[in-house]
């Protein structure tokens, strides 16, 4: 396997990892909001804080890796990137200190009432957020950026009447909360609160159907947007086909109340298959038709070191990321709320 690849896998599994644990972070904001506004926040409140409060702090390193290692192996990728995502990634860095901010406050503040226009601010970052960050892949599939006389211009007309751009964000938006209501309808059932299980359990099967029409709706747009990109993805159609069979088995099993720990592992299926189809078929090029792996690629001793650091880099972080889920969130008595008596 070329250098090329390896470099580009690794970074997509960064990305992956980002995708899956962001997206259970940002629902679980905005279910938290949205838990007050309907009066659930009994219910829901301490169940959802009692996930956030050891995990948010590791969310972002997945992210931070992945633009890194971006920018390492594919220089090019700041010059064409770095002026289209200068609005969207100055948006996204705002909402992540406002959530940052949040975190701080509502764990280490003296004062524990929850203020409702903070909580609306806390819930609509996990709404923006994914919204602002799914542009990249909208952008990603040529069209929107031209370079004229040296210079990168953006065709900000095109990008926001294109309906892919539009499909793109809606896919994501539904996404995060489809993982997110998976997940901490898990979570609920394990901490045996049968209330917010419930209430997390009609969450997950109601944002299921639209999570795979804005699929569709995807797949229909990419085909308009990039026919060559939507060729190669039939080419690996097995690919989203067993993302679908996942999806299917998944939400039985939360529908049926059984087997939840392995509904979400099915759900981590379910985007694996349907992420690693779709960065494969949209392979040698990371901006058609603009940067190619294979031509604008760092030089063979920035790869290595790279590599190498990535590498290392994953064997600590998920190992780490497991260690903390294993010590807190599925600790006996603290997902049963007896960490939570004590403070923590």
């Amino acid at each position: 396997m070329s250098y090329e690849v390896v470099g580009i896998t690794v970074l997509w599994i960064f990305l992956f990892g980002y995708i899956i644990v962001a997206s259970i972070d940002f629902g679980a904001g905005f279910f938290s909001f949205y838990s007050v506004v309907l009066g659930h926040e009994n219910k829901l409140h301490t169940i959802i804080q009692r996930y956030l409060s050891p995990v948010w702090e590791v969310t972002n390193v997945f992210l931070v890796f992945f633009y890194i290692g971006l920018i390492g192996f594919f220089p090019d990728a700041a010059y064409y990137y770095g002026t289209a995502l200068l609005v969207p990634g100055s948006i996204v860095i705002v909402l992540l200190a406002v959530r940052g901010v949040y975190y701080a406050f509502n764990t280490y503040g003296s004062s524990k009432e929850n203020n409702k226009m903070y909580m609306a601010l806390y819930g609509a970052t996990g709404i923006l957020i994914p919204a602002a960050l799914s542009t990249v892949l909208a952008i990603s599939e040529g069209g929107i950026i031209s370079v004229r006389a040296g210079k990168v211009e953006i065709g900000w007309v095109e990008f926001f009447t294109n309906p892919y751009t539009w499909s793109v964000i809606l896919l994501a938006l539904v996404s995060v909360l489809y993982i997110s209501a998976m997940f901490l309808s898990y979570y609920a059932k394990r901490s045996r609160d049968e209330g917010a299980f419930e209430i997390l359990r009609r969450y997950a099967l109601a944002w299921s159907g639209p999570t795979i029409a804005a699929s569709l709706l995807a797949f229909v747009e990419i085909d308009r947007q990039n026919t060559e990109h939507f060729q190669r993805m039939l080419d690996h159609a097995w690919m989203f086909v067993a993302s679908f069979i996942c999806f299917l088995i998944a939400v039985y099993f939360v529908w049926s109340k059984k087997h939840l720990g392995w509904s979400f592992i099915l759900v981590m299926l379910q985007f694996a298959f349907a992420w690693f189809g779709y960065g494969r078929s949209h392979l040698p090029y990371v901006l058609y038709k603009q940067i190619n792996i294979y031509e604008n690629f760092t030089n063979d001793t920035m790869a290595i070191a790279l590599i190498t650091a990535f590498v290392l880099g994953l064997i600590v972080l998920v190992p780490s990321l497991i260690l903390i889920m294993r010590l807190f969130l599925f600790d006996a008595k603290y997902v049963r709320g007896g960490s939570a008596k004590k403070g923590g």
